[in-house]
């Protein structure tokens, strides 16, 4: 459904791909995750179109998407090449998430131009049926300042 991928109240957790690749979930403990799209932001777009890029990349572990499951996230994204370890073909993290219906979004870019929270996320792909996998335009709309401190509930604007 559309709304399980636009106007998604977002948040971005920093860990830099320099603390290693496995990413596990105490990197989530004591953050409000509940109906939050949860966008993983390790640096690892930096190395967007290069050889580096696919390989060695930062990835959740199971037991971390199980945690981001049981908080009630909506949404998790990346800004690595897979969202999994791509040597395990078991692919936990993409089956946690996908079994709970929670959308994964994968390749994102620009994180740091995002702040931590105070955010709604975009991920919107083209209408189509039948696929597993599909491009989307992704992007965050920075919440004006009266919506940060609960003055309007209204949703943000993107006009």
């Amino acid at each position: 459904p559309l709304d399980s991928l636009a106007d998604l109240d977002a948040i971005v957790v920093r860990v830099p791909h320099a603390a290693g690749r496995s990413i596990n979930r105490s990197a989530f403990k004591d953050l409000d995750l509940e109906e939050k799209a949860v966008l993983v932001q390790t640096g690892w777009d930096l190395h967007w179109r290069t050889e580096r890029y696919l390989s060695g990349h930062p990835f959740l572990t199971g037991d971390a998407a199980e945690y981001l499951v049981s908080q009630g996230v909506v949404l998790v994204g990346i800004d690595s090449l897979n969202i999994d370890d791509t040597s395990d073909p078991a692919r936990p993290v993409h089956s946690a998430l996908l079994g709970a219906e929670v959308p994964i979004v994968e390749h994102l870019c620009n994180l740091s131009r995002l702040p931590e929270r105070d955010f709604r996320f975009f991920a919107v792909p083209a209408k189509v049926a039948g696929f597993g996998t599909w491009p989307v335009r992704a992007f965050g709309h920075v919440l004006p300042p009266n919506d940060r401190l609960g003055v309007s509930r209204r949703s943000a604007s993107l006009g």
